[in-house]
């Protein structure tokens, strides 16, 4: 299942996917990804929000392993202190983040290892199932690694439009599900939402919208209480 989180800017998706990341632990269940948690000050200028903070930039949290990179900057902020890059793929698509090249890199580096380990899973999941030997000698053995949850937070116009930024994040979902990766989460805003859903729709042949709420939440962790089947044994 392919679940896209959505809603406008500032609803708390982040924050209820990493609730949703701690609730998945504690049964077992493992994430994998990432989480673009933001960079926020105390703060009395325009750019506040209503509880008097203000975002400066986003980092992305690598899952599983806890590694933050420092992901983008206001706009604003990056050419004031210098850091703007005009070639950047960011300013090219003129978002109103600067992200930086290499963080992009470093993010992209983390999904093709991911990538590695879910088709090195399925290799052990193929040879198991064709082996007479451990059905015979009873292996428990079901899966190389406990299936778990494939979060990117998120994607957005340089992914959807441009089909640049988080390329090997596109990539590792376009294989679809999984052994490892039987579920996957995506968060989009609203006004990509289509978008987003054709891009992926000939992966993921079942796909549910999903808001930062509990019911949403009550969808995600039921989706693994059922047994899994890839789409190579449907």
């Amino acid at each position: 299942m392919l679940f896209i989180l959505t809603g406008a800017v500032q609803t708390g998706k982040t924050r209820w996917l990493e609730e949703l990341v701690a609730t998945l632990a504690a049964r077992g269940v493992p994430a994998s990804g990432v989480l673009a948690p933001g960079q926020w000050v105390p703060s009395e200028g325009e750019r506040a929000d209503a509880n008097g903070f203000e975002k400066l930039g986003i980092d992305n949290e690598l899952l599983p392993g806890g590694e933050r990179v420092s992901f983008a900057r206001r706009g604003d902020l990056a050419r004031a202190e210098g850091t703007f890059d005009e070639t950047s793929q960011a300013a090219q698509a003129e978002l109103a983040w600067h992200i930086d090249d290499a963080a992009i890199a470093r993010v992209n580096e983390h999904f093709e290892g991911l990538a590695q380990m879910s088709r090195s899973c399925c290799e052990v999941e193929s040879a198991l199932r064709l082996s007479e030997s451990s059905v015979a000698s009873g292996n428990s053995q079901k899966h190389c690694v406990r299936p778990g949850l494939l979060i990117v937070d998120e994607l957005g116009r340089l992914e959807i439009w441009r089909g640049q930024g988080l390329t090997s994040a596109l990539a590792l979902l376009a294989e679809g599900p999984t052994d490892a990766f039987p579920h996957a989460l995506v968060v989009v805003r609203d006004y990509l939402l289509e978008d987003a859903e054709a891009l992926l729709a000939s992966a993921w042949s079942d796909c549910a919208r999903i808001a930062p709420n509990d019911k949403s939440a009550e969808m995600v962790l039921a989706a693994f209480d059922a047994p899994f089947k890839s789409e190579r044994e449907r």
